[in-house]
């Protein structure tokens, strides 16, 4: 059976999708099967992130919904041989989903595929509750900003209170020469506000916005210092070491 999990954060605009997008690419380097499940309905953006905007036709409400089959939403990338994504409806007005369609549909493709990565809506509100419905794990991303801790905090609020223990922290937009004037929080202070593992440091770097735009995750880069960090966190996410510290073996 495969594993589900969920990429939130606590606001928009700290790279969540990026994460998610970028996650799905590491894994199927490593020759997992993963599909990419955008839930961020209305607002959805990892299409754009995976440069497959073009050809969604079905998605997450046709299938649920019994308008398509499950393989008639699912996009292959191209570019490997075992990534999908299954797009968010671009539109609010179509029908809403509910958790146990959610938590169904998961079981299902938990059969077939090593890894369902969600999108999730950011803040604490009851779409990600819903959202995080069938996860099996949790990543949040934030920033060094303290407004951006504080919504984390309530977002691991929720997760504990729904029951997910295995959750960690991806810190994302670091600027190290900014961090050293003591200005903003830095990964050490973040973890232990937070008290919650840290699986992954990612400095500023504009070709992570560039990548993003023109539709290529930056972890295909392989040999690129950004890859490398990726690969770096996707095998801390999805590593079977629950207790991974706070101040764990991270880099930027």
């Amino acid at each position: 059976m495969g594993e589900v999990i969920a990429v939130t954060s606590g606001k928009d605009g700290v790279g969540k999708t990026v994460i998610a997008s970028n996650l799905g690419v590491v894994l199927a380097q490593r020759k997992h099967s993963v599909v990419l499940m955008d839930l961020n309905v209305g607002s959805r953006n990892l299409d754009i992130s995976l440069g497959l905007e073009n050809r969604v036709v079905y998605d997450l409400v046709d299938v649920v919904t019994g308008g398509c089959r499950i393989k008639q939403a699912m996009i292959r990338d191209r570019r490997f041989r075992d990534l999908y994504l299954i797009s968010a409806p671009q539109s609010r007005n179509k029908a809403p989903i509910t958790e146990e369609q959610l938590v169904a549909l998961c079981q299902e493709l938990k059969k077939i595929f090593d890894f369902i990565i969600i999108d999730a809506p950011a803040g604490a509100g009851s779409a990600l509750k819903q959202a995080v419905s069938p996860a099996d794990r949790v990543v949040v991303v934030t920033v060094p900003e303290y407004s951006a801790i504080r919504d984390t905090e309530s977002i691991n609020a929720l997760l504990e209170g729904v029951g997910i223990t295995r959750r960690s922290v991806v810190i994302n937009k670091i600027m190290p020469e900014l961090h050293q004037t003591g200005l903003v929080p830095g990964p050490e202070e973040i973890a232990e506000i937070l008290r919650t593992p840290v699986s992954g440091l990612i400095p500023y770097d504009q070709n992570i916005h560039i990548s993003t735009n023109v539709g290529i995750p930056i972890a295909t880069a392989q040999e690129s210092y950004i890859a490398k960090n990726l690969r770096g966190i996707g095998e801390r996410i999805i590593s079977k070491i629950d207790d991974l510290a706070p101040d764990a073996n991270v880099q930027y």
